[in-house]
């Protein structure tokens, strides 16, 4: 198992803060053949943070899509200090899986 993976955490990191929490795992989150993605929701100053698990283990936010962490905590961690003091701005897509519970995704 990885560092940090399954694990809840809530922290203030430079000023800021960052929690996760995870969910078991999301089968409808294929990479690479492979379904058995963990559910990750992550939060910075109480907005989500959109992260995703490369097929190699590391993790990537919306914020950090180069760098891979080893964790979502380290993912949380490299976008706060990407952000610079910066307000984190919802990501779309998260905001509207909360709003429309019902939303199935974007038709295309």
């Amino acid at each position: 198992m990885q560092p940090d993976i399954g694990v809840p955490f809530r922290e203030v990191y430079q000023g800021r803060q960052i929690e996760g929490s995870f969910a078991g795992h999301n089968p409808g989150h294929v990479h690479s053949g492979h379904s058995s993605v963990p559910a990750v929701d992550v939060n910075i100053d109480g907005t989500a943070l959109h992260v995703m698990q490369n097929a190699d283990g590391t993790w990537v936010s919306s914020l950090n899509h180069y760098r891979p962490c080893s964790s979502p905590r380290m993912a949380a961690r490299t976008a706060v200090d990407e952000l610079h003091g910066a307000a984190l701005l919802p990501f779309p897509i998260l905001r509207a899986r909360r709003e429309w519970p019902g939303w199935k995704g974007w038709a295309l």
